[in-house]
């Protein structure tokens, strides 16, 4: 294979990879790093015996991964207030044609799995990964993972356990979250209370990151009549320049709220029964980074 062929075959499976670490990690940057570093191994491995690219490129990255999940944790650093994803890109366009797939694959890049995810260890979460997001067979998740089939079995059944009793219910219907996403959007901007009661579940979760470099709540808020109300209060104090451009991230609509044509926060909802359930904002600039050219 020479090095013109094996740069087109690993550019071929950058997607997949990228989609891989950052399922696996979190954060835009560090999923980068780590494809980088299997795009080096990739180059300076001898590849005469690879006969499957993609499962080998994929293995690869996962380990990476796994060892840089691992030193995150090891590390045991304080996040200031709420912990949310980076808002991660997903506009899948023709690359992924089958509807079915789609949807699997929109689901478990959602703020709402990916926050879950956290509370796995990192081999039930490269378990999970590979299995349900990319659908690769037991077998060769052994593989790539250097453990046995029943193992890995049982580390799945563990991992979609987790998940499934964690996560918050949403509808997957990408019309309906834009719809309810642009009303809450002009509710909140207008400052008017009675229409995003109307919108709200009585229960509504808002989860706001900052990271302590920029304003948000530090705690959870719960029960529409707190959220409303914080969300009129924010709309009283205008952002200079403000415009707002909607965009797919995390397999979903979401808001990119822009002052002075820079990123300023991110806003994403999970939407049931026509109510918005909860309310994710993003407003660590650290994690807007990626949204500069968006």
């Amino acid at each position: 294979m020479t090095t013109e062929t094996a740069t087109d075959v690993f550019e071929a499976h950058r997607p997949v990879l990228l989609g891989v670490a950052y399922r696996m990690l979190g954060r835009v940057a560090d999923a980068e790093d780590v494809v980088q570093e299997a795009w080096l191994r990739w180059s300076g491995a001898p590849r005469e015996d690879v006969r499957e690219p993609r499962g080998y490129l994929v293995r690869i990255t996962t380990r990476l991964a796994i060892d840089r999940l691992r030193q995150i944790k090891a590390r045991g650093e304080t996040y200031v207030g709420p912990w949310l994803p980076e808002p991660y890109a997903t506009d899948f366009g023709d690359t992924v044609p089958d509807t079915a797939e789609r949807a699997v694959l929109a689901d478990s890049v959602s703020v709402a799995v990916l926050v879950v995810l956290e509370s796995l260890s990192p081999l039930e979460r490269a378990v999970f990964v590979l299995r349900e997001a990319f659908a690769f067979p037991y077998a060769d998740i052994a593989a790539m993972l250097d453990r046995g089939e029943p193992a890995v079995r049982q580390l799945a059944g563990r991992a979609r356990k987790h998940v499934e009793e964690r996560r918050p219910r949403y509808d997957v219907d990408p019309a309906q979250r834009r719809d309810v996403t642009e009303r809450f959007l002009a509710a909140a901007a207008d400052g008017d209370l009675e229409g995003l009661m109307a919108l709200l579940a009585p229960e509504v979760r808002l989860v706001g990151d900052s990271g302590g470099k920029a304003r948000a709540p530090l705690r959870v808020l719960q029960t529409a009549d707190k959220v409303g109300r914080f969300l009129v209060g924010v709309a009283q104090k205008s952002l200079p320049g403000l415009s707002v451009r909607f965009l797919e991230l995390n397999g979903g609509p979401a808001a990119l709220i822009l002052s002075g044509g820079k990123p300023d926060s991110v806003f994403q909802l999970d939407v049931a029964d026509g109510h918005v359930q909860s309310v994710y904002i993003v407003r660590n600039p650290d994690k807007l980074r990626s949204l500069a050219a968006a």
